[in-house]
């Protein structure tokens, strides 16, 4: 697909109106996620809101998204390797500003540099990597670092952020997503697509509109996962997010999170505190008269509109 022009007159319409549906909760394609690993997971980073520590396999993400949502405020022409990788500096200096703990991922001795400069360079890969994959002096798109929501007639809101929306002259909308890992195989396919049709179902709702294509662009191994959707598909999504929701709702009336393990318990901060692996969770938070839901703890756990990196 290619995208117009910059002031071509293309680019995602308005959404319509709320119909005045009063809000019951709101989910993001992480927080879904999070629920369907690991229920446990979810109420230690929702409910209990605990903290955890820095992921240098994150920031290098963050770093990533970063580098390649400023590649396109160049002039097209200016958009080659050099320029982007002229920009990790920059914007790694900003991510520390704005997160200061990032310091700490690496120590002041010489193996912490050495991690330092290992890790950098895999930045600097999946980078130059990325123009392997398409050429951004032919894109122009529509949105960057898109925030979407929509509320459900069952009165769920959904949002989360689009790295990238590109709309063609047609009208035709593709979604784009940058991974920094590498892709999964073909039985994880479905889990991977989950989050891109989390998207599209809300871009559908919001413009009436299914996008043409889903795109996951691979950067940790330079493939590309692409998936035309389907009403049918993303009527489907709704009735899984509408399951998880409700599955959400009894856990937190009943106060039972119950663990989930897997491969990925291995990395996780929280492993301490499972009981799977011999842990006690700690008490559920006292609540208030004015039981909050699941959306309002989210909201706070987010910090509003807070961007949510989806690396898995």
């Amino acid at each position: 697909m290619t995208t117009t022009e910059a002031g071509g007159g293309v680019s995602v319409p308005s959404p319509r109106e709320g119909g005045g549906v009063e809000v019951v909760g709101s989910l993001s394609p992480s927080r879904a996620g999070d629920f369907m690993t690991c229920p446990l997971l979810y109420r230690f980073r929702v409910i209990d809101r605990l903290p955890e520590r820095p992921s240098p396999a994150a920031a290098r993400g963050t770093l990533v998204h970063a580098v390649l949502e400023r590649l396109y405020d160049l002039p097209a022409g200016g958009r080659t390797v050099g320029a982007a990788l002229e920009l990790l500096g920059p914007q790694w200096e900003r991510l520390l500003s704005a997160e200061p703990e990032l310091a700490g991922l690496f120590g002041d001795d010489e193996a912490g540099e050495a991690e330092r400069s290992e890790w950098l360079e895999q930045a600097r890969r999946m980078v130059e990597r990325y123009f392997t994959l398409e050429d951004p002096r032919r894109l122009e798109p529509a949105e960057r670092e898109l925030f979407v929501e929509t509320v459900l007639d069952s009165g769920l809101k959904l949002r989360g952020y689009i790295d990238r929306v590109d709309v063609a002259p047609s009208g035709d909308v593709r979604i784009v997503d940058y991974k920094t890992g590498t892709a999964p195989r073909a039985d994880f396919e479905a889990r991977a697509l989950f989050q891109m049709k989390f998207y599209a179902l809300v871009l559908w709702r919001l413009h009436g509109r299914v996008p043409r294509l889903l795109q996951l662009m691979y950067l940790g191994n330079g493939e590309v996962l692409r998936y035309e959707p389907e009403e049918r598909d993303l009527r489907a999504t709704e009735r899984k997010v509408e399951a998880l929701w409700q599955a959400i709702r009894r856990a937190m009336e009943s106060g039972e999170w119950r663990p989930r393990t897997s491969r990925l318990c291995d990395w996780c901060d929280h492993r301490e505190r499972c009981p799977e692996f011999g842990g006690t969770p700690p008490p559920l938070p006292v609540v208030p008269v004015r039981r909050p839901s699941p959306a309002d703890l989210e909201g706070a756990a987010q910090g509003g509109a807070a961007r949510e990196r989806d690396d898995l």
